[in-house]
């Protein structure tokens, strides 16, 4: 068969393209799976040459060719040197092949019925935080003045809700706080993004982020005009000289990382590199935001703001521990910068809300939340263990308290097939490119976070379909 694609397809590609965001291959992947399955590219259609097809999408070339070896590798297309690729017979499975359910567990599959259990964004339990915002909600209906509810709020009315904070932090090492050194966010990404803001100058400002991070950094570096640069790390965090090479370089104004853990990977900066890290930032003038919303158990070591006084923010919110329904972060600014931070926060949405602050105030100091915390850290580790139970044996990184793992896959398997494969078994995961930078080399492995809402048994059954399937690389599955 021909390489014309017809005007309506390539307009439905363009359309993928754009909704995928800056994973362009991947959407491009996803509009020629459906064209493919739909039964727009029969099988034997011979796809466009990969420069052809960038052309008319006005897309690069790298963009198609990693969309076609995504199929490729899926089984959707066949490609061969000097031949092109084309749409595979239907004979080869549309993906990644895997054995029935039924032949893989004792037990039946999914016990709620066909749908995902989403192991894609942590998702915390239930254990009473509901009920508890439920009873002071109402508490704040009957007995909150009418002013508070009336009027925009501003640093006066959100100054419980920062005293709350430094009672809810105690004794962690951040440094000295202030009531004026904090600044109310709508959650955590929120601060990030007026941290960012506040320190930011120039045309074309670069920011320092770690290799594998949480894709918030780079959506708040967007949205602060500016170009991220990745820093590769060791076994002990931040590689320190490619830190200060990078910066100086690049004249970086800001690095953005996680000391205590790094998402997606689970691991802790040690104390000895925070310090290398922050005698690194001092000799830069480069501001260090420190993103600590997935701790939940002690600290491991100072923070950067307590080894930066004038350059460390600490950046952090309760949706890890009570619900990220919650919008309200935290973030505690260095030195000198608690004023500037709070005219960013005016700025942009002149505060977060009275009856959420007073919330926060009523969460903080109720007598029953440091058993609910406990009992929410408990189940975290209980469904930890589990997923060790099942996983152990493969190259697996987790830490106590944090509710996702990382798993490194074996050299038969790809980040992207491995997806598939699970999503074929009901179980959502993410990959590797969804932390990496869009050039960064491809790195295979998945990020499993921990679902809460679930049920224990349900959970177990999803993470011992992952199991089952490293133990069968693509190869060797049934057909």
């Amino acid at each position: 068969m021909g390489t014309i694609l017809s005007g309506a397809l390539v307009g439905d590609l363009g359309q993928a393209i754009t909704a995928a965001g800056r994973a362009k291959y991947r959407g491009l992947a996803e509009g020629l799976e459906r064209a493919i399955l739909g039964g727009g590219l029969p099988a034997g259609t011979r796809l466009p040459p990969v420069r052809d097809l960038s052309w008319r999408l006005g897309v690069t070339p790298g963009t198609v060719a990693r969309a076609y070896s995504t199929l490729t590798d899926s089984g959707l297309l066949t490609a061969g040197v000097g031949r092109g690729t084309f749409v595979a017979e239907r004979s080869v499975p549309p993906a990644p092949p895997v054995a029935n359910p039924a032949t893989l567990a004792p037990s039946a599959w999914l016990p709620q019925g066909d749908g995902e259990v989403s192991l894609r964004t942590p998702m915390l339990p239930d254990l009473g935080q509901s009920q508890l915002i439920r009873e002071h909600l109402a508490g704040l209906a009957a007995e909150m003045p009418t002013d508070r509810l009336m009027n925009y709020p501003g640093r006066d009315s959100d100054l419980p809700a920062r005293q709350a904070f430094r009672r809810w932090m105690g004794a962690a090492p951040i440094g000295p706080l202030t009531d004026d050194d904090l600044v109310t966010a709508h959650g955590g990404q929120s601060g990030i993004v007026m941290a960012l803001q506040c320190v930011l100058r120039g045309p074309g400002p670069v920011v320092l982020v770690d290799e594998l991070t949480y894709s918030g950094y780079r959506r708040a570096a967007e949205l602060a005009r500016a170009t991220c640069i990745p820093v590769p790390w060791d076994r002990e965090g931040p590689d320190p000289q490619a830190l200060e090479t990078l910066g100086r370089l690049h004249g970086a104004q800001a690095f953005c990382t996680s000391a205590e853990v790094c998402n997606p990977t689970t691991r802790a900066t040690t104390p000895e590199r925070r310090q290398q890290i922050a005698e690194v930032a001092q000799r830069l003038h480069m501001h260090v935001i420190d993103d600590d919303c997935y701790r939940i158990g002690p600290h491991r070591a100072p923070a950067y703001r307590a080894l930066l006084p004038e350059l460390g923010w600490y950046v952090t919110s309760p949706s890890k521990v009570l619900t990220p329904a919650l919008r309200i972060g935290f973030v505690a600014a260095p030195e000198g910068w608690g004023l500037p931070l709070a005219r960013i926060a005016a700025h942009n949405s002149f505060g977060v809300s009275s009856p959420l602050t007073d919330l926060f105030v009523r969460m903080v100091d109720d007598p029953r939340m440091p058993a609910l915390a406990e009992a929410v850290r408990q189940r975290i580790n209980d469904d930890l263990r589990i997923a060790v139970n099942h996983l152990g044996g493969h190259a697996l990184t987790w830490q106590e308290d944090v509710p996702f793992l990382w798993l490194d896959l074996p050299q038969t398997w790809r980040a992207e097939s491995f997806a598939r494969a699970a999503a074929a078994q009901k179980v959502g995961l993410k990959t590797s490119d969804e932390f990496a930078a869009r050039d960064a080399r491809p790195v295979h492995a998945v990020r499993i976070a921990l679902n809460g809402q679930v049920s224990t048994e349900i959970f177990e059954h999803a993470v011992s379909r992952l199991g089952l399937l490293l133990g069968r690389p693509p190869e060797n599955l049934a057909v």
